[in-house]
């Protein structure tokens, strides 16, 4: 019989053996191997229609738009994306040797696109969609592929995240994957057209609509069960985009297409924050595309009936100093037979934002507008940041609310502003 004091020697070298082997399993999962360098291959080496098929894919993905920093080089990162974990900087995707992805073959690039695992074997943060690019045809990241490397190479040094602790810690993000990762290729409908099953693969996969638009949980990943049920994109509120929208007018296919398309819906109103450049990009690509993308989008969404058409009527609000701001300031625009208005902009009783459960939005849009682009048509309003105190941009921002729908008030504008101008905001 095995002594007192050999089973607690036995039952502690069990111990010590599980925990090797855990954390051999553990080094399995997180270790991942360097794909070999190549020279950067020459541009003669795609084919024009691959390039061209990149360019408009590269479009419906948006990738301009997080991996160029405002006043940079297209596509040689630096932008910061703000997260509840802190931010994280966007690379360098030219095909630059040293600082970009000129020596990276196309067995790296996939493996980055569909896994999160760059050509070194770093683990990716999800800020990169590939939990939805994961899901991209060999064929597409292939082109996308050619696209990028017959840019024009930039040398530009990755700038370092700010992140908090323990997100710092990029093995941590092999669990993340091993949690939240749906690998597997996008697959069609059966009993769907075409061209919707075409909109479902670019709203899902190549457009990641549901990175901004899907709910996400306490770790940063999208919630499968309320899929494009509205979420939040730098500070915005990016509305549903399925049944629950709080639209005044139902969304159509055609009333889509023209919004992606242009920024703009007579029935709607303005793209405004991240959403601007995402139609600015969509502007460039085929129309078939933006027609399919509208379609899938509109077809998750109720239908339309005879109400719609029927401008909600405004309530009868006092005379107090929200009024008068707001006619100050923006009843040159916004009131009910102003220029703007007998010329075509629709009434913010139709505003998706201001029916919304959140005021950040409005707040967002009071405060820094819809810029100016100087040789892009599109809507422009001007910023009240500087010109309105705290008080007074809640004071209004509660009016527009009341004025303009019947809902109840929004609760704490005060510390959505104040949270607004800490994030900096802006489109």
């Amino acid at each position: 019989m095995p002594s007192r004091t050999a089973r607690p020697r036995h039952v502690l070298l069990i111990l010590a053996l599980i925990l090797v082997v855990l954390a051999g399993a553990a080094a399995v999962i997180v270790w991942k191997p360097a794909i070999a360098s190549i020279e950067p291959p020459p541009k003669e080496g795609f084919t024009p229609s691959d390039i061209a098929r990149g360019a408009e894919l590269s479009g419906l993905g948006d990738c301009i738009v997080c991996h160029t920093a405002r006043e940079g080089r297209p596509y040689a990162g630096g932008r910061g994306v703000p997260t509840p974990f802190g931010t994280v900087y966007a690379t360098n995707i030219t095909p630059d040797p040293t600082t970009g992805i000129g020596r990276w073959s196309l067995t790296a690039f996939r493996r980055a696109m569909r896994d999160g695992i760059d050509r070194e074997g770093r683990h990716l943060y999800p800020v990169l969609p590939y939990p939805h690019f994961i899901h991209a045809t060999d064929e597409d990241i292939a082109a996308i592929y050619a696209f990028l490397m017959t840019r024009r190479p930039v040398a530009r040094s990755a700038t370092p995240n700010k992140l908090k602790f323990p997100f710092n810690l990029r093995p941590l993000l092999a669990g993340w994957n091993l949690l939240f990762l749906r690998p597997g290729p996008w697959r069609p409908s059966g009993v769907r057209t075409p061209e919707w099953n075409r909109g479902a693969y670019l709203v899902e996969a190549i457009g990641h609509c549901g990175a901004c638009h899907t709910p996400h949980n306490s770790l940063g990943a999208e919630r499968d069960s309320q899929s494009l049920a509205g979420g939040e994109a730098e500070g915005w509120y990016a509305p549903a985009l399925r049944t629950g929208t709080v639209a005044p007018r139902t969304w159509t296919t055609d009333s889509l297409t023209e919004y992606l398309r242009t920024g703009f819906e007579s029935s709607h109103g303005a793209a405004a924050g991240p959403m601007t450049e995402v139609t600015r990009q969509l502007a460039a690509v085929p129309d078939a595309d933006v027609h399919a993308m509208a379609l899938y989008i509109a077809s998750l969404m109720p239908p339309a009936t005879p109400a719609d058409w029927a401008t909600p009527p405004l309530r009868p609000i006092p005379d107090s100093t929200a009024s008068a701001i707001f006619d100050g300031a923006c009843g040159a625009c916004h009131a009910v037979d102003a220029p703007m208005s007998r010329r075509g902009a629709p009434s913010l009783a139709l505003s998706t934002a201001v029916h919304a459960a959140t005021a950040r939005d409005v707040v967002e849009v009071i405060m820094h507008g819809l810029p100016w682009r100087e040789g892009h048509a599109g809507a422009y309003m001007p910023a009240f940041a500087g010109a309105l105190t705290d008080a007074q941009l809640a004071a209004v921002t509660a009016y527009v609310r009341a004025r303009f729908s019947d809902l109840p008030v929004w609760p704490d504008i005060e510390a959505i502003i104040r949270d607004a101008k800490r994030q900096g905001g802006g489109t």
